[in-house]
């Protein structure tokens, strides 16, 4: 029976149009109805190359609907080949031309000779949300612009994470890996954001090997990149934020790799000092217990749930009250993810509950006893939730509606500090006097 559900995490499966959004010069056209772009892309105002209210769109109508939109789909291509710079387009199909069978297919084959390659993607939100389509819409663009090399470039490595916009700090988090996997003298290639584009997919092939540093979205279009381009998958299910989690980042990437240990790590003690210098310099106000709770609740999609319970009890050695994920983790993934964010130090355990409804998510939470006022860690849902409990409460995850994330991150050494920064700066306001 259908579910009605409250605080929903995730948007329909025609929301990989913000994947491709975040790649420099890719144009995505929509086979769709009128508005979705707007509805879909709520980045607030974060145009990138091209504006979502700009997105070539068929705006199927009742007309199409009786008689089909394939013309007027093929007419939209030719004329956005005509008009619109870009260096490749991909075209997206919505929920109304799936259901009236159009088929994007053999329209885009009418452009296979054109001047810029145009890629076709199957994505009505029936089909799926956006964690999956994510995967759809990488497949599509490897299978079309990646190329099998039998020469790799030497120290070339291919980073891939979460789906773009969906997570908020997207692109701090994708520099952040490439200066971690930089410090170990490689060459990071990632396909998102300023700088990167067509030439950085087209060099996917050349890698080394692949780090997909994600629970479990982007697997399958990583997967990919080893089944059909011999380019070998590391597949770090973390994101690494703080000092344990880098250190041990750090060490797997240059395992992998084949690099020097002793060179390897060198840079994880010359990252650790500084960052324990900075731990041990506030290590007054990290004790006192009149400041911050030692227990916590978060409620996010698995990257962050998985990342940052395990950040708050190996590094800061605080206890998770409960983890709830609400990204509609497949079931093939779930034990997979239940398992990571359990790698925990000090005995410390966590349950986990994956939970789509943020309406029951919240009931459960007023229920849970955390000993003293809770850190919420989540979206904006949870910041009203955190001021009705009198607890504590940090940004971590989608829906982001009164902050602006510009290229924030708390990925690596820095990131971790960043983020302990946030935490107790939300238990400073709230012990402050009125």
């Amino acid at each position: 029976m259908a579910q009605t559900l409250g605080q929903q995490r995730y948007k329909c499966a025609l929301s990989a149009l913000q994947t491709v959004h975040a790649i420099d010069r890719a144009i995505p056209i929509l086979h769709s109805g009128t508005g979705c772009a707007g509805k879909l892309d709520d980045s607030f105002g974060n145009s990138g190359y091209i504006s979502p209210q700009l997105y070539p769109c068929t705006n199927v109508s009742e007309k199409e609907i009786v008689f089909g939109g394939n013309d007027r789909l093929e007419l939209l291509i030719e004329n956005t080949l005509k008009i619109m710079d870009g260096d490749f387009y991909v075209v997206l199909s919505g929920c109304t031309s799936e259901i009236i069978g159009d088929n994007i297919e053999d329209v885009i084959s009418k452009f296979e000779n054109a001047d810029k390659p145009v890629i076709g993607v199957k994505t009505p939100g029936f089909k799926g949300n956006n964690y999956v389509s994510h995967d759809w819409v990488l497949s599509a663009i490897f299978n079309k612009l990646v190329k099998p090399s039998e020469k790799k470039q030497k120290g070339l490595v291919n980073i891939l994470s979460g789906p773009p916009y969906q997570d908020p700090f997207w692109e701090g988090n994708l520099r952040a890996l490439e200066r971690l996997v930089a410090s170990l003298g490689l060459t990071p290639n990632t396909i998102f954001g300023h700088g990167r584009g067509i030439e950085n997919i087209k060099k996917l092939g050349e890698a080394e090997f692949t780090i997909l540093v994600s629970p479990w979205v982007g697997f399958e279009s990583a997967k990919l990149l080893e089944d059909q381009f011999g380019v070998p998958l590391l597949h770090y299910q973390n994101l690494p934020i703080g000092a344990y989690e880098s250190s041990k980042f750090l060490r797997t990437v240059g395992e992998f790799a084949k690099l020097d240990k002793e060179a390897v790590e060198n840079v994880i003690k010359e990252r650790e000092s500084e960052y324990y210098y900075y731990i041990e310099r506030f290590a007054p106000v990290f004790i006192e217990l009149r400041i911050m709770s030692k227990r916590f609740v978060v409620v996010s999609d698995a990257q962050y749930s998985s990342a940052v319970t395990r950040f708050l009890v190996n590094d800061m050695g605080m206890f998770p009250t409960k983890v709830y994920i609400c990204d509609d983790t497949p079931q093939k993934y779930r034990k997979i993810v239940e398992k990571s964010i359990n790698e925990l130090n000090y005995g410390v355990t966590a349950e986990v509950e994956f939970n789509t409804d943020g309406y029951s998510v919240h009931n459960e939470i007023e229920q849970l006893d955390f000993g003293g006022p809770p850190l919420i860690i989540g979206s904006t849902w949870e910041k009203y939730l955190a001021g009705k409990l009198n607890g504590h409460f940090l940004y971590v995850s989608y829906p982001i509606q009164d902050k602006l994330v510009i290229n924030d991150t708390y990925v690596g050494y820095d990131g971790g500090l960043n983020l302990i920064g946030d935490i107790y700066s939300a238990g400073l306001e709230a012990n402050v006097v009125q």
